[in-house]
């Protein structure tokens, strides 16, 4: 089975200075009230057929008489599967996994019967960076953009049916995709069924649907907690993707009045962090403080003991969580 970029990206923790968090500041994001999960939380929704997605965002909204909640990408109104949609103060989060990689399952459907080593040699010349010019009724515009298709497995072949999981990059079109097989092959062909599998770090392993929502909800309401839990995940799960680093509380508020990130506020860090990639910041309690850019590479982080780590800070964690330390 193929594996997103990040997928195969070591993540081994690497210490810089063996220090303590203050246990009276905050708590750690699975120790939140349902409250305060529901404020800064993500649920990874089985998307139905039918509604699009901004309609089922608003469904959330109403589940759990919630103001605000964001999708991470939309699906088409027939397309099912996996859609974060995040709440409350954690909506800006979906922009981390607007450009993280997607993974699909779909059925196609060949306008002509094909051999099958022909359509497994056409198959494979889609792998790797393709031209595709977004659909008529895209949100982008109409030009001609380059995508890379991370993998793509054919799963199963039934006389002109052909079933397929693909990873790609993200804002590739799986309609348009199939079209282009159609073409390349020489007969047409059209998509019968699609469904998300993969995006970021949510996957159709640990997906709940609407009614499981509404029911865990209720069950709260009546004084349970263990499914509601199960559903509405910290919104710290959006970057698990990403390369991290955790600071010393001292710098956590200077973090949160956007400043940038300098190597003597580091704790710890994972590996194979390069230069320019987007990283996640955190407490060292693991909650999300900000996201950023990496001014230099994780090997110089552990090395250097000043200058800037991570700039270009969007911050998620309100001022004076934690409070200034001398």
């Amino acid at each position: 089975m193929g594996k997103l970029p990040f997928e195969n990206i070591s993540r081994k923790i690497i210490i810089k200075r063996d220090v303590k968090t203050n246990e009276n500041f905050e708590k750690r994001p699975e120790d939140r009230t349902i409250n305060e999960l529901i404020n800064y939380g993500i649920i990874n929704l089985n998307k139905a057929s039918g509604p699009s997605s901004h309609q089922i965002t608003d469904y959330v909204k109403k589940i759990l008489n919630v103001s605000k909640a964001g999708h991470s990408g939309t699906l088409d109104p027939k397309v099912v599967g996996v859609l974060p949609i995040a709440l409350e103060k954690a909506t800006r989060i979906v922009q981390v996994l607007l450009t993280s990689g997607k993974e699909y399952v779909c059925l196609m459907y060949l306008h002509k019967k094909i051999s099958e080593k022909e359509i497994k040699n056409i198959f494979e010349e889609f792998s790797g960076e393709i031209k595709q010019i977004p659909p008529v009724r895209s949100a982008v515009k109409r030009q001609e953009r380059k995508r890379n298709i991370y993998y793509i497995e054919i799963l199963e072949i039934d006389d002109q049916y052909i079933l397929f999981r693909v990873g790609c990059q993200a804002g590739t079109y799986i309609r348009k995709l199939v079209d282009q097989i159609g073409k390349k092959i020489g007969c047409g062909a059209h998509m019968v069924q699609l469904i998300r599998t993969k995006a970021g770090p949510f996957n159709d392993n640990e997906m709940y649907t609407l009614h499981d929502l509404k029911d865990a909800y209720e069950f709260y309401k009546e004084g349970s907690e263990k499914g509601i839990r199960k559903i509405i995940l910290p919104f710290e799960r959006a970057v698990d993707h990403l390369g991290k680093v955790w600071v010393v509380d001292g710098c956590v508020d200077a973090l949160c009045h956007g400043a940038p990130l300098y190597i003597v506020g580091i704790s710890k860090l994972t590996e194979n962090i390069n230069k320019n990639d987007i990283v996640a910041v955190l407490t060292l309690k693991n909650e999300l403080i900000c996201i950023g850019q990496a001014e230099i590479d994780s090997d110089e982080m552990v090395k250097l003991e000043k200058g800037v780590a991570v700039d270009k800070i969007k911050v998620f964690m309100e001022r004076g969580t934690y409070r200034k330390t001398v």
